[in-house]
């Protein structure tokens, strides 16, 4: 295991860890479950995951050839993707999230529950797609590059779970009110982080420096 493979790993972990943003997803999870018992809220988090992860895969394995059929530049791509995350932001900091996702019914199942807004677009956003169609470029990385990016990605995920496991404490210590706090508060990190994509993709695509 050399010093380049190590250095790649970390880099690719430090990177899907940062745009998954457990922190920002724990509070969501949070309200989905609320009134379930452990054992359903686990169910929740394991079927939001898994949906997230085939979700991602998907753009793993068909992002960039998808993109090239339809003849979707990456720069178009990357301010559709920052629009996106700025109105889930946005949304996440008026706490429009934290209603939609209080306002699921009682009898909703599990599955139901994690779909929306949790692992869709909470885990499996805008800027997680983004991320992994370029972490996967099929066109400069190997079909063994792209598999030990997508077990990263795995890896990444399974903190999440117990993230969401832990996540109990945290309300207990938080309390309904200051989790609805801390929704608000990452909210607005990822809208500055979704206008910081739209710079980016702006100047990527108009060619300026």
């Amino acid at each position: 295991m050399g010093p380049v493979f190590l250095h790649d790993f970390f880099y690719e972990f430090v990177t899907l860890l940062v745009i998954l943003d457990p922190f920002a997803t724990v509070p969501l999870f949070l309200m989905v479950t609320a009134g379930l018992d452990r054992r359903r809220s686990l169910l929740v988090a394991a079927y939001a995951l898994g949906v997230a992860f085939l979700i991602l895969l998907f753009f793993i394995v068909l992002g960039r050839p998808l993109l090239s059929a339809l003849h979707i530049p990456m720069p178009s791509f990357q301010l559709a993707g920052s629009i996106i995350l700025l109105l889930f932001g946005l949304k996440m900091a008026l706490g429009k999230v934290a209603e939609e996702a209080m306002d699921v019914p009682a009898d909703a199942t599990p599955l139901q529950r994690a779909v929306f807004p949790l692992a869709i677009p909470g885990i499996a956003g805008a800027g997680a797609i983004l991320t992994v169609v370029l972490l996967t470029d099929n066109n400069v990385r190997s079909i063994g590059e792209q598999v030990t990016t997508t077990a990263i990605l795995a890896l990444c995920l399974c903190l999440l779970f117990v993230a969401y496991a832990l996540a109990g404490t945290l309300f207990r210590l938080l309390g309904k009110s200051g989790i609805e706090i801390v929704s608000r508060v990452f909210g607005l990190i990822l809208s500055s982080i979704a206008v910081t994509g739209l710079i980016v993709a702006i100047k990527l695509s108009f060619g300026l420096t």
